[in-house]
């Protein structure tokens, strides 16, 4: 049997189709399974074993994708994006499809009228169900994260306050709106009694240096515990630094899913939008970190670069009470920072 599997982007989508391609390989026997995907992502699955084939959607050339895949002759498509394009290669192909069913109007009650009725399942439970009609059936294994061994980052390498553990702050977001604003991250980081690496890309990476630096002027100890890894390594560097965290913070982001493949505790931070969307981490320990009192929210299923409302108080007014766990073999310091 030969299986197409479609889910073009974006990087955290990618990561929670992990089951669906592991499960399809494992039970189905002699599978050929291919994933399509665009170009700008396709590394995220280079050493992943149960793909057996990536193929590529380029920029403005669907077409010619479709005419490559043409010559498979795949038993069946399974679609987990279903968008347009997705829709143009089942329609142009003519396999046999299941499609991912993406609760469009469910979602747009919550986020137009805020009436709450979308069913609470995780979006990986929803993708399950489109290979269901084949006898594949969830695993209850979690997600999947293969990283490259050149990828792979030594705590040896790393300075000496963050080679005996840390925690990992994924400080990032595609949407201003998933991100704490400055005065939040410095609250986060000051109710943080351990080594922080913070990590994101290069577009991340000043404003991990004004944090540093604001500590700096104020706890030049606290700013030793804290190392900017922003645009410093690969996604894959970057997911190898949460493999190797004690306990990781982030935003709705690809990174936090990552770190969920690995079965990290996760404290998930919340803007405008919502884990009722189905998206929050999959099948391991998390707390969530929510503004539940402002009206507004969620004013997007997926984001904004600033608020609509010009008040971001989903965000700016997020309460940071949590409690962490007893972190063994970490270095603990004294806080001495001055506002």
């Amino acid at each position: 049997m030969k299986i197409l599997i479609l889910r073009f982007s974006s990087i955290g989508d990618i990561i929670l189709t992990s089951p669906v391609i592991r499960c399809l390989k494992e039970q189905i026997p002699e599978l050929v399974l291919h994933y399509g995907i665009k170009e700008k992502y396709a590394w995220i699955l280079d050493a992943n074993p149960y793909v057996d084939e990536i193929k590529i959607l380029k920029e403005g050339k669907l077409l010619s994708l479709i005419r490559s895949l043409r010559q498979e002759n795949y038993d069946f498509i399974i679609d987990l994006h279903h968008n347009i394009r997705s829709f143009c290669v089942k329609k142009l192909l003519k396999s046999r499809s299941y499609s991912f069913y993406k609760l469009n109007l469910y979602k747009w009650l919550l986020v137009s009228l805020k009436w709450d009725i979308i069913p609470r399942r995780h979006v990986v439970d929803r993708y399950m169900d489109t290979v269901f009609p084949l006898g594949v059936q969830s695993d209850g294994k979690g997600l999947d994260y293969f990283i490259p061994s050149s990828h792979e980052i030594s705590l040896s390498t790393l300075a000496m306050p963050f080679q005996k553990g840390y925690i990992a702050y994924a400080m990032g977001g595609q949407y201003g709106t998933k991100r704490l604003p400055f005065h939040k991250m410095v609250e986060l980081l000051q109710k943080i009694p351990y080594p922080v690496i913070l990590l994101g890309d290069e577009g991340d990476r000043p404003l991990g240096d004004r944090l540093r630096d604001y500590f700096q002027q104020r706890d030049s100890v606290k700013a030793e515990m804290i190392w900017n890894a922003c645009g410093l390594y690969s996604f894959h560097g970057s997911v190898s630094l949460l493999r190797q965290a004690a306990l990781v913070f982030t935003h709705d982001t690809g990174l936090m899913h990552a770190a969920a493949a690995f079965g990290k505790k996760i404290f998930s931070m919340w803007g405008n939008t919502m884990p009722a969307f189905g998206m929050y981490p999959y099948q391991t320990d998390f707390v969530v970190l929510e503004n539940t009192f402002v009206s507004c929210r969620p004013c997007s299923r997926i984001g904004y670069k600033s608020c609509p409302k010009k008040h971001f108080k989903c965000m700016s007014e997020l309460s940071l009470n949590f409690v962490l766990p007893k972190l063994n073999g970490l270095k603990k310091y004294m806080c001495t920072f001055k506002n």
